[in-house]
């Protein structure tokens, strides 16, 4: 006998980025969607259909950037220690944050890597035992240029050895390759930019590797032509992109490739550093010229995926993704627009469309439901949330609907 469930929702935002569409009955049948009809269209079979009219719909949501083994505190001890965690205690930390992400609908994540590649041992060694309703997808260590910043999370080539040659040596069991190819954003002086720290010609190289191995490179980059040179040569995904300038998101657009912003990086700075201080002034004015790149970027057509570098000073595991999805809307997405950032973007970059992305018949029956409107949907996101996949329900609703 097929098993059939079905559900009355108030409000569906699909992932599309189109309109929410009122009162929709979900029916899905062993974990795959199988219609979305609006509501007053009969039922073929006795399955009782359950009220959720006061409830707004989405896909289940993806955060494109996290470090899984990295927390948000601002004790500086913690903060220090943590990269050099053993793995059990690392295991701790990153089953802590997993569960943080759930319960608010996040169950897909690309890690942006560690020093000891606790998130992907922790992925090869424990996570299908695990068996949580998550997908996820870790580079093991960072790859950076000697003497430039990168060393708390990765690694680097030996001496006389390119960064290509490197990567062939190491042969990473990861998911994707991280490269990181400029410096920190300045707390002190606006607008600093940072020299490339590999040359076009070795970035080149490194890359058609890395897609020759099946395995996407998401590059840290920041600055005109650290990221000029980053998707010139090939990359599969900006990460930050701060001050890269409209030439860059012209490109970007052209060639297809996404962009991280991890805008609400800035946003935690500015609270955590000290009200008055220059640093979190220079943050408050990071953030609003990122703010602006994403407007110019909305307005090319670039492809902008929802990643909030979870781990961060002041960036929570979780509840940072709704925080995220708040600055797209105010840099002019509409709610429906910043969802799909965080659903059908987001599952493509990290190939993930089989567990998540866009609700449609034949699509996984993967979502989450927040009480209210539309409107208030980024708010209610902050959690805890009714979480489906593929139609297991693996987070209950705190109360009735």
């Amino acid at each position: 006998m097929k098993h059939f469930r079905h559900i009355l929702v108030g409000w569906l935002i699909d992932g599309s980025g189109g309109p929410p569409r009122p009162q929709v009955l979900m029916r899905w049948e062993d974990g795959t969607l199988v219609s979305l009809k609006t509501a007053g269209h009969e039922i073929s079979d006795e399955a009782p259909v359950e009220d959720f009219g006061a409830f707004t719909v989405v896909p289940g949501l993806v955060d494109a950037h996290v470090h899984l083994s990295m927390s948000g505190t601002e004790d500086p001890e913690q903060r220090k220690g943590q990269v050099n965690l053993s793995f059990e205690q690392a295991r701790s930390k990153i089953e802590q944050h997993l569960g943080q992400n759930i319960i608010r609908g996040v169950i897909a994540l690309r890690d942006g890597g560690d020093l000891k590649a606790h998130v992907l041992s922790y992925k090869t060694r424990v996570f299908a035992e695990a068996r949580l309703p998550v997908a996820l997808r870790a580079p093991g260590q960072v790859w950076h240029a000697p003497g430039r910043y990168g060393k708390l999370m990765g690694r680097t080539p030996e001496p006389g050895e390119t960064l290509a040659e490197a990567m062939t040596r190491v042969r990473t069991k990861g998911d994707h390759v991280k490269i990181v190819n400029s410096g920190l954003n300045s707390l002190t002086r606006f607008g600093e930019e940072t020299a490339p720290q590999f040359g076009f010609e070795e970035l080149e190289e490194a890359i058609r590797t890395a897609h020759a191995l099946g395995l996407k490179v998401m590059v840290h980059a920041n600055g005109r032509i650290p990221v000029a040179w980053a998707v010139e040569a090939g990359c599969d995904s900006i990460e930050h992109g701060f001050f890269m300038g409209r030439a860059n998101l012209e490109k970007m657009a052209e060639k297809g490739t996404a962009w991280v912003p991890t805008a609400f990086t800035m946003a935690a700075y500015a609270q955590m550093l000290g009200k008055g201080s220059v640093e979190s002034e220079v943050a408050k004015r990071n953030l609003d010229h990122q703010l602006d790149q994403i407007r110019v970027a909305k307005d090319l057509g670039v492809s902008i995926a929802a990643g909030t570098d979870s781990g961060s000073l002041g960036v929570n595991h979780g509840e940072a993704l709704s925080e995220e999805l708040r600055l797209l809307t105010t840099a002019g997405f509409s709610p429906q627009e910043a969802v799909r950032c965080a659903s059908a973007r987001g599952a493509k970059l990290l190939n993930v469309e089989d567990h998540t992305g866009f609700l449609a018949p034949g699509k996984p029956a993967t979502f989450v439901a927040v009480k209210g409107s539309p409107e208030g949907v980024l708010e209610g996101l902050k959690g805890p949330c009714l979480v489906v996949v593929k139609g297991r329900v693996v987070h209950p609703i705190p109360f009735a609907p």
